[in-house]
């Protein structure tokens, strides 16, 4: 008898039936939500490959078009935290779905955690022994004998603490000469000012590198019961502006001795007395060769206009090779005593720029060969001028003629007016200046190290918004520049403006170069 035969045959009960007919539709229920869940879990593990895709291109891949480094390190611990939790939920959603909907999750297996960094070896150890509460064995009751020590050592910090320094100066009578004797008082960078060289430099770092407002220091201070108001916090800037200056001068003095120099600007806000606004105001930066045996120097020089005239009233009569953009107020300066480097970093990110619009292969190729030129470039680091000198002779200058020729080929066939012909437009009006960073090995191939000096300064400008005054932004200017100086030169400017301040007022104009936070030839 067959199975159709058979089903024919059957005649259940009407309560078989009914349970029948209730498992049936209980298992197609359930299979059901269980096909729904299995789409949702699909679903779901998408969402999260594509935000781990997203999360570790954004820590892991080339960000430097989108973030400058200030604005990146905001972020950094953010996306760290984001995308260790973003794997650890991709990597259930996973096992679930290998597991399937009736199964119990495996054991996890215990995670190696990688060993931490050691702490600095130059930050003091205070030792805390942590002995038994007995010497003698819970056995036996024999003394217990030292076999070795567990070692561990946890990072900790005292916040700023202030106190008063109290300088007590006795004085001595001669009864038979009626004269009296006392130590000179100690001579100070603010006469009668309350305010140590230490107090002063924290002031001033925490201004001028750490870019907080006078007021939030004031906040700090109120917070340990001392009253430090902003108007006596600006009359002490005021002042280390003013006492500062000397050694700005002379540090500029230095720059311009350099053969080879960089330059960029960056606007400011500054107050408009009388209209109770503000108005743009410029930053200029200069900063010295990375690439020669210049100490690294940064100037800043705060002025009121973008105008050619302060770029060259600042250089005077300096002779050598200027990395600078395409900004027109340069351009007196190279009919003059300065030679005209472009920045290779500019012209790539026209085409960087294109290419993460529309992924444009024309583009990507100027990207392509560009990069060409970068690895060079990462392959001299390190060593000496004259083996760059050569690696760009035999592989630099090769690539920036083929790259010439394949632009203006290119360009030919590219219509006007687009971003495309502009992109390639901008190498080739200035192709010399691009190119003439190959001919030896001094030259740079870009700006970036100026721009990194000015970064700073644009994440600080977010906080202190505006400059007072011309005069204030020119002490600004000063103040920074011999931060950031102390910085690029791997001097902690706390500790150098500490000591600085400490030997100004007696410290003979003769020797000011020693006071000066560069490392100077012997």
């Amino acid at each position: 008898m067959d199975f159709a035969t058979e089903l024919a045959a059957f005649d259940p009960s009407p309560e078989l039936l009914a349970w029948m007919e209730k498992r049936v539709g209980g298992l197609l229920e359930e299979a059901r939500s269980s096909a729904t869940a299995i789409h949702w879990r699909d679903v779901k593990i998408e969402k999260l490959t594509l935000e781990l895709a997203y999360l570790r291109r954004m820590k892991f891949g080339v960000k430097s078009e989108t973030f400058v480094a200030a604005e990146r390190d905001l972020f950094d611990e953010t996306l760290a935290a984001d995308l260790a939790a973003c794997e650890a939920r991709l990597a259930e959603e996973r096992e679930a779905a290998e597991m399937g909907p009736h199964q119990p999750p495996p054991e996890k297996p215990k995670r190696e955690r990688a060993g931490r960094q050691p702490l600095p070896a130059h930050l003091p150890r205070i030792e805390h022994r942590h002995e038994p509460e007995v010497c003698t064995c819970g056995e036996c009751g024999q003394a217990l004998v030292l076999i070795g020590e567990d070692v561990t050592e946890k990072l900790n910090i005292v916040p700023a603490e202030f106190f008063v320094d109290r300088h007590i100066y006795p004085k001595y009578a001669c009864r038979p000469c009626a004269t009296v004797t006392a130590a000179v008082a100690e001579p100070s960078v603010i006469d009668g000012g309350l305010a140590t060289p230490a107090l002063l430099a924290w002031v001033m770092v925490s201004k001028y590198t750490d870019h907080l407002p006078l007021y939030r220091l004031e906040q700090q201070a109120a917070r340990s019961g001392v009253v430090l108001a902003r108007s006596t916090l600006a009359d002490w800037v005021g002042r280390i502006g003013v006492a500062l200056e000397p050694l700005g001068d002379r540090l500029a003095e230095l720059l311009r001795q350099g053969l080879m120099l960089h330059a960029d600007e960056t606007p400011v806000r500054q107050l408009d007395p009388g209209k109770g606004k503000t108005k743009h105001a410029y930053l200029w930066a200069y900063r010295s060769n990375s690439l020669g045996n210049d100490p690294p120097i940064v100037i800043f020089d705060y002025q009121a206009g973008r105008g050619g005239v302060h770029a060259a009233n600042f250089l005077g009569d300096w002779t050598g090779a200027l990395m600078v953009d395409d900004f027109a107020g340069y351009k007196r300066l190279f009919r003059g005593q300065a030679i005209e480097l472009a920045c290779m970093a500019h012209a790539r990110r026209k085409f960087f720029d294109l290419h993460k619009a529309n992924g444009s292969p024309i583009a990507a190729e100027a990207l392509r060969r560009i990069g060409e030129l970068y690895a060079i470039e990462a392959q001299a680091k390190g060593n000496t001028v004259e083996v760059r000198a050569l690696l760009r002779q035999a592989h630099s200058q090769p690539l920036l003629k083929a790259l010439n020729l394949w632009m203006v080929h290119t360009r030919q066939s590219v219509a006007n007016g687009g971003a495309l012909a502009k992109a390639i437009d901008y190498s080739l009006k200035r192709w010399s200046a691009f190119a003439r960073y190959a001919e030896n090995g001094i030259y740079p191939i870009d700006n970036n190290p100026v721009e990194n000096a000015i970064r700073p300064i644009c994440l600080g400008k977010k906080n202190w918004l505006f400059a007072g005054s011309e005069a204030a932004g020119k002490r600004a200017a000063v103040i920074q520049s011999l931060l950031q100086t102390a910085c690029l030169n791997g001097i902690e400017p706390m500790a150098w403006l500490t000591d600085t301040l400490e030997k100004l007022p007696t410290w003979p104009n003769r020797r000011l170069d020693e006071l000066l936070p560069i490392k100077l030839p012997a």
